[in-house]
């Protein structure tokens, strides 16, 4: 893999990733941009214990473009975009309009006086937003999926998810680096073109915060580890088991929450994916693209789904946590979405219309 990192013509930071040689990456940014102006903060919920991040520039970020316009394919002659190059493979780049501020004294900037991460000394608690927004286009090619990507482009989005987690992680304000994909206009994406993201939170969000606070109490209790034995329960089980290799396992979690979720687990466990071994990174993406595809083929059309790589935070919880993705999608049937209303949205009480078992007896017929 080769990388090459350049400036965009606001000092954003942008990194190519080419598998094949290429020519210098040299194509410089013709826009003329001015900043944005970013206005975000943190305040601390002390009931929910949790961060919450306020960012109200986002409210002018582009929206559905027409495909002519498409601020994430490569540059053309008659419409500079935020790729300068005419052609990539795959590019990462600093979101123009980020929910984390990151500037040259954004990233590493410490928390405000007397705020500790994850802490807030008094009840109106605010601090600096400091971490970082990332876009990772898949490819260049704007009518595709990452469904679609051959598992050699797996491959190289998956050595950028590597590549970052590693950089962003060191930043001393950065406690957790979260991947994630929003697919689908039903969950809310506003750019169609076949893309990630990356945050690198200053604080560890409460949903992970959660399971370390599990595993940390069930090895205080049991003495091993709960997500190996969690794997060990599924496989044993079998019903829910939708795809097992040397390396990899995938089920339908048995308290799924959603229609149809998936859990993806390395067989050995690892913190994060800077840590996986050589043996499971490179069978990876051919589990990625059977799992993904499985999902396109669920419904009459592609499914809308939100992806996530569950890493550990950054300083702790290490020893414990799992690796592991997260795949869902908010649709239960062809012409059918699940909302999230008063029970699910109020409570976080979910209440699930297919049984785990019948959607992964439904995911094992949809191999490729």
């Amino acid at each position: 893999m080769r990388k090459t990192t350049r400036r965009l013509a606001d000092g954003r930071e942008i990194i190519y990733y080419d598998a094949v040689t290429v020519a210098e990456r040299g194509a410089e940014d013709r826009r003329d941009l001015t900043d944005v102006g970013a206005e975000s903060e943190l305040r601390y919920d002390p009931l929910l214990r949790t961060w919450v991040m306020y960012a109200s520039h986002r409210q002018d970020r582009t929206y559905l473009p027409a495909t002519e316009d498409c601020p994430l394919c490569p540059s053309t002659d008659e419409h500079a975009t935020e790729v300068p190059e005419d052609d990539y493979e795959v590019v990462v780049f600093e979101n123009r309009f980020p929910a984390l501020t990151s500037s040259s004294a954004g990233v590493d900037a410490p928390a405000a006086p007397g705020v500790a991460p994850g802490h807030g000394t008094t009840l109106l608690a605010e601090r600096p937003p400091a971490g970082r927004c990332e876009v990772v286009c898949y490819t260049a090619d704007h009518e595709t999926s990452f469904a679609e990507l051959k598992p050699e482009r797996i491959g190289l989005v998956l050595d950028a998810l590597v590549d970052r987690t590693a950089e962003l992680g060191a930043f001393d304000s950065v406690e957790l680096v979260f991947c994630f994909e929003n697919r689908g206009r039903e969950i809310g994406v506003t750019q169609p073109h076949p893309h990630g993201q990356i945050y690198a939170y200053p604080f560890v969000p409460s949903r992970a915060e959660r399971l370390v606070t599990s595993a940390r109490a069930y090895r205080r209790r049991c003495g091993r580890n709960i997500f190996d034995d969690l794997l060990a329960a599924e496989r044993a089980d079998g019903s829910r088991l939708v795809l097992a290799t040397d390396q990899w396992t995938a089920f339908v979690p048995h308290a799924a929450r959603w229609p149809y979720e998936l859990h993806c687990y390395p067989n050995s466990r690892v913190p994060d994916l800077a840590s996986l071994g050589n043996e499971a990174r490179s069978e990876l993406p051919e589990v990625l693209h059977d799992v993904f595809g499985r999902f396109a083929r669920l419904f009459d059309e592609p499914a809308p789904y939100i992806s996530g790589w569950y890493q550990a935070p950054v300083r702790q919880g290490r020893r414990d946590f799992a690796l592991h993705l997260e795949l869902f999608t908010l649709r239960r049937a062809d012409d059918k979405m699940k909302f999230l209303a008063g029970s699910e949205s109020a409570m976080e009480a979910f209440a699930n219309d297919i049984v785990p078992e019948a959607a992964a007896a439904r995911l094992r017929e949809l191999a490729g």
